[in-house]
Parts: C-alpha cells; sequence; structure tokens
C-alpha cells in the first residue's frame, strides 16, 4: 500500500499561504473598518464651523506710515567745513532762511586768483587798445605828410614845368621832382593798405580780448556764487525734518545735508506681500482710519519693484486729515485696502487651518444629526482676511470641520466621541 511522505517544503507553502489569507483578511477588515465606521475622534479637539450667508468685501487690512507728499532735499553745492549751525532740526523754516555756514578756504582762494586774472586781462585790454589807437593815429599822420608833401611836390612841378619850356632850368631837375611825387604817391598808398590792415587786426584782437574777459568775469561770477553757496538757505518754506551736519564736520560737494518736509499735505506708504502685486491697481478704494474716523481715499502710486517679498504702495491722504495738527510724520495708520466691490448676500465660510490640507477642494462635512462628517467635495471662491466665499459643494446652514486635518489618516468618515 502506498503512503504519502510530506516534506518539508511543502509544509512551508502551506504556511505562507495561510499567512497570505490572514494578512489579506487583515487588510481588508480594516480598510472596511475605515470606509465604514471612519476615524473615532474627541468633538471636543475640533473646531467646526457653520456656513452663513452675509456680504462678501474682498478686503486687505494694512498699516501704513505717515510722510510728507513733498520732501526736498539739501544737498553741498558747495563742500566745506562746517562752522556755525543756525537753525536745529524740527524748525519750521521759511525760504531763504540762512541754515549753515560752510568754510572752504580754497574756494576762496580760487575767488581772488580769478579777480586778478581779470584785472589783468583787462589791463592787458586797456594797453592793446590804446596801442592800437596809437598806430592808428601815427599812420594818420603819416597819411596827413604825404598828401601835404604831394601837394607841394605837384605845385612845385608844375612851377618847374614853365620854367622848363623856357631853358631855365635843366630836364633831370623836372625828372627828379616826378619821381619824387610818383614815390610819395605810393608811400600814401602803402599807407592807406597798412591804416586798413591795422583796423582789421585790431577789431578782431580786440573781440577776443573781450570775449575773454566776459569769459573770465562770468567765472568769477560762478565762483562767487560758489562763495555765496557756502551759507545753505532754504529752498522753500517747511519743516527741517532732517539736519545731518556737526560742527567741525568736512562736507564734500553734493553730500547730503538734510531735507525739508512741505508741511499740509501728507501720503501714507504701505508695505504689501508680493502676493499681491498683481490685485492691486491704481485709483483703487483705500479706507484711512484715524481717531476713530473713516476717510475714503485711492491708492495714488505704485512702486512695483519687490525687495524682501514686499511691494510698496503710495495712498494721498484728504486735504482735511492733511491739515489736522496731530498727524505726523513717521505715524502709523490703519488701512482697509478694497480689492474687490462688496458682493451682496452670498455664502461665507470663515477662513481656518483645513484649508492648508485639502487646498479649499474638499472638507468634513456633518450629517444632520452631528455625530457623524463625511468628507466631501466643495468648491471656494474668492477670500478676504475672515472668509472664504462658497461656490458649490455646501449649502447654508452646513457644518464642516475647519481645523488641521493633519492627524485624520486619510480617513473619509471622522466619527464623534
Amino acid at each position: 500500500m502506498d503512503k504519502l511522505i510530506t516534506t518539508e517544503k511543502s509544509w512551508v507553502k502551506h504556511f505562507l499561504l495561510i499567512a497570505g489569507v490572514f494578512l489579506v483578511f487583515t487588510f481588508a477588515y480594516s480598510h472596511l473598518a475605515n470606509s465604514s465606521n471612519g476615524q473615532k475622534v474627541n468633538k471636543k479637539l475640533l473646531t467646526i464651523s457653520t456656513i452663513k450667508r452675509g456680504d462678501f468685501a474682498n478686503t486687505l487690512n494694512a498699516r501704513g506710515i505717515v510722510t510728507p507728499q513733498q520732501t526736498i532735499y539739501l544737498d553741498a553745492i558747495a563742500g566745506g567745513r562746517v562752522e556755525e549751525k543756525l537753525v536745529e532740526r524740527g524748525n519750521y523754516v521759511v525760504k531763504g532762511q540762512a541754515l549753515l555756514r560752510l568754510s572752504n578756504t580754497n574756494l576762496q582762494l580760487d575767488v581772488i586768483t580769478r579777480e586778478a586774472q581779470i584785472s589783468e586781462q583787462l589791463n592787458f585790454l586797456r594797453n592793446t587798445q590804446m596801442n592800437a589807437e596809437t598806430n592808428s593815429l601815427n599812420l594818420r599822420r603819416d597819411i596827413i605828410e604825404n598828401n601835404n608833401k604831394i601837394n607841394h611836390l605837384k605845385r612845385k612841378l608844375k612851377k618847374f614845368s614853365v620854367l622848363k619850356e623856357k631853358n631855365y632850368i635843366a630836364a633831370d631837375e623836372l625828372i627828379a621832382l616826378e619821381q619824387d611825387l610818383v614815390y610819395f604817391q605810393q608811400r600814401k598808398e602803402l599807407n592807406i593798405q597798412r591804416q586798413q590792415q591795422q583796423q582789421k587786426i585790431r577789431s578782431l584782437q580786440i573781440k577776443q580780448l573781450e570775449d575773454s574777459a566776459k569769459m573770465l568775469q562770468e567765472n568769477l561770477l560762478f565762483a562767487r556764487d560758489n562763495l555765496k553757496n557756502l551759507i545753505v538757505t532754504a529752498p522753500q518754506a517747511g519743516y527741517l525734518s532732517e539736519l545731518n551736519v556737526e560742527l567741525g564736520e568736512s562736507k564734500i560737494t553734493g553730500a547730503r545735508l538734510g531735507q525739508i518736509d512741505i508741511p499740509g499735505k501728507f501720503k501714507v506708504l504701505v508695505s504689501l506681500d508680493e502676493y499681491y502685486l498683481n490685485l492691486i491697481s491704481l485709483g483703487m478704494k483705500v479706507n484711512v482710519t484715524f481717531d476713530n474716523t473713516s476717510y475714503s481715499v485711492v491708492i495714488s502710486k505704485i512702486d512695483s519693484r519687490v525687495n524682501n517679498g514686499q511691494f510698496t504702495v503710495e495712498v494721498n491722504l484728504p486735504n482735511a486729515l492733511s491739515e489736522n495738527l496731530q498727524i505726523k510724520r513717521g505715524q502709523s495708520l490703519a488701512l482697509i485696502i478694497w480689492l474687490s466691490d462688496s458682493n451682496k448676500s452670498t455664502l461665507l465660510l470663515p477662513r481656518s487651518a483645513f484649508i492648508n490640507s485639502t487646498g479649499g477642494h474638499w472638507a468634513f462635512v456633518l450629517n444632520s444629526d452631528e455625530s457623524k462628517a463625511h468628507r466631501q467635495a466643495i468648491k471656494l471662491g474668492k477670500k478676504n482676511q475672515q472668509y472664504f466665499q462658497v461656490v458649490s459643494g455646501i449649502e447654508l446652514g452646513d457644518k464642516i470641520i475647519s481645523s488641521s486635518y493633519d492627524l485624520f489618516d486619510q480617513a473619509d468618515t471622522i466619527i464623534f466621541e
């Protein structure tokens, strides 16, 4: 009679088969338990939010710093050493009021040198004019003498011609007189040409000297103006908000000395996260709150340069607020920026932590007896500082778990203990 022999290898196969069936059963049971019963959670540890109806305003709360709309900077036109401070920081100054007195030895020496150069140039110009006049007079004298000699020779030649006809004089004497007449006539022509040339040369030379003297005088005026700039004055009336100088300190040309704030008009500088860069536009409505009073203004300027994840917008304050004596530079004000118009009677969901896990695509919605919460697809729209706008998936009065979902282990149902 044949006998079945069980080997060790076949026993291992049976064991692995049984273990695999057990694991599959355990996984299926666990999955069934999670899918049907879900995860048990203490309701007191959760945050429950109710869907309500209200007005949705897409706004952004922010704070800004008050600064003047117009600031005039004081720079050193002429560098020098600070000798005297005539006003103090924070004082109100009027146009033309002296603020600082600087000294600059090199600039003073430059003015003296330029004055000496102009004096020398003017003296040279006067000497040149005198020499030109003297030469002109000498040439005129020579021409007069030539005319006189020519007239004398003509009369003498006329007399000698009569005597020659009567053979009272020799022919050589008459020829000599004729040659002398030709010589002095030619000399007269030469003097006239010299006179014309000298007049042209003198006019050109005098013009060049006058232009040179004029240029030196303009340079002197410029140097004297620089010397005047050693007294720093207020270009316009306002508050001297900055004065960055100390007695004995040297300031180079172009150095920033301070600034004057023009009173009566202020603006607010607001730093916003770069996320809002595409949502902000010029003319957007803004509410500024001061002393429990709200003022309606608009965004007047956008600086789109991003620095450390932020960009800056400017809001000009209304005259009624700018003229308030309590408004000061550097003061902080609360603002509400209206990113869109108010949407009347819409479904609202309070902003909460669940959005970090779901992205707003689904949420755990409580059933009617609030004993469980089931995973349900939703769709959210715009958001503001407080609410999400509900588009679909949940209705008025529905309640959802709005706290974090990080500990729910991917469950589809939450059972409250």
